[in-house]
């Protein structure tokens, strides 16, 4: 990927995409002790950065091949840029899109007008149907990351952010196939080496960092993961020689930390981010990138595409990790005013019951036992900490959901 291809990608999308922002956060500088930026992609059109590549690509198709129409497999935000796109291009789209995708992502591609076809629990299984569907109608395949075009589009943000914060050191970037990562890495890295690029995978599936250590592409195994959109088990060979040459580190975190990631940033930054695009952040507050302090770091947001019920559950798992909220379990004597008696308690000691579930059915309960489960509002650790003390105090037996 020469610089000049991203240069004239960023020529042939210009006024076509949106120039997101890059704004610092005095708020997360403040976490690692140095300046912290964070490049808004999730205000794209299509909430995501993947429209970048995904124009770059259609608009080098010659007429012909335009006619033919263009083919995609994707989770929900390749599929959106393709879809939206290829409408404003007049080009006739397909989307092959796993069956277990959020009905947020389905339902915006088919509103640019696409055809859309659930196939397969996985990414891989779509795209093996689109290669498929490909073969049989004749479309072109527009890659969602193993394609040069697209690496070259999604360059494009690299060179905006060395416009945007010249002085930046570090550039923190989540990881799924490596398209994105390929791009900004192969931008920035031509024109400023010294700067530090920065993958970030869930550890339920690090195909990169596998790809790294075996010194080839190679294909993990299966794994569940809240970061859907970055939910790949084999990179790109284009996306791998790239993440070679021009990627400094990759780093993996948790469901529990990339949970975190998305309700801190929806708290202190006031913005909504997928979970893919949390892992950035997730790696930053929680120490895995050593160095920072002194440093300006740029956090890339690459989507914000979250079907609102995902979102729901991670801002439960993220509040029970932050310690703001606990599930306990204790048993009470079952007679009247056992109850009161408790919540009383609980009032004295800060803590807001959200849920109380009181069950009398339980076999290993004695017949004078109640057993209550608890869903508690605290303000963090500490207060979880005080409330279970002040619980075990009084004579409660707790134990921890």
């Amino acid at each position: 990927m020469t610089l000049q291809q991203i240069r004239d990608a960023r020529e042939r999308i210009a006024g076509q995409v949106v120039h997101t922002p890059c704004t610092p956060s005095q708020t997360f500088g403040e976490m690692f002790g140095g300046g912290a930026w964070f490049k808004f992609e999730n205000l794209q059109r299509t909430g995501s950065f993947k429209e970048r590549g995904a124009l770059n690509r259609m608009l080098l198709l010659p007429e012909e091949d335009r006619r033919r129409g263009v083919i995609a497999a994707s989770a929900g935000n390749h599929a959106q840029g393709v879809a939206f796109h290829a409408a404003r291009l007049g080009i006739p789209a397909t989307i092959v899109m796993p069956e277990r995708t959020p009905l947020v992502k389905v339902s915006a591609t088919e509103r640019y007008g696409a055809r859309v076809v659930l196939h397969g629990s996985v990414y891989d299984e779509a795209m093996a149907e689109a290669r498929r569907i490909q073969e049989e109608e004749g479309q072109t395949l527009i890659h969602p990351f193993d394609d040069e075009g697209v690496i070259a589009g999604q360059g494009t943000i690299g060179l905006e952010l060395l416009e945007q914060v010249p002085e930046m050191d570090v550039v923190v970037c989540s990881v799924g196939g490596g398209g994105i990562i390929s791009g900004i890495a192969a931008a920035i890295k031509q024109i400023r080496p010294e700067v530090r690029i920065i993958g970030v995978e869930s550890e339920a599936l690090p195909a990169a960092l596998r790809a790294r250590e075996a010194g080839r592409v190679v294909t993990i195994p299966p794994a569940e993961t809240i970061a859907e959109g970055i939910a790949v088990r084999r990179i790109g060979d284009h996306t791998f020689a790239h993440i070679q040459a021009y990627v400094d580190e990759l780093l993996t975190v948790s469901e529990e930390e990339i949970a975190a990631g998305v309700l801190l940033l929806l708290e202190r930054e006031k913005t909504v981010v997928e979970a893919a695009c949390a892992t950035t952040v997730a790696a930053v507050v929680n120490g895995h990138v050593a160095g920072l302090a002194g440093k300006n770091v740029v956090m890339v947001l690459s989507g914000g595409n979250i079907d609102v019920t995902l979102m729901s559950r991670i801002i439960d798992r993220g509040l029970v990790q932050d310690g703001r909220r606990a599930n306990l379990r204790l048993r009470v004597k079952d007679r009247p005013g056992a109850l009161a008696t408790l919540t009383a308690l609980l009032a004295e000691a800060g803590a807001n019951v959200v849920r109380l579930d009181h069950n009398r059915a339980q076999a290993d309960l004695w017949v004078t036992e109640a057993e209550i489960d608890l869903t508690l509002e605290t303000r963090g650790r500490d207060h979880v900490e005080q409330v279970v003390r002040r619980l075990t105090e009084a004579g409660y037996v707790v134990e921890r959901g």
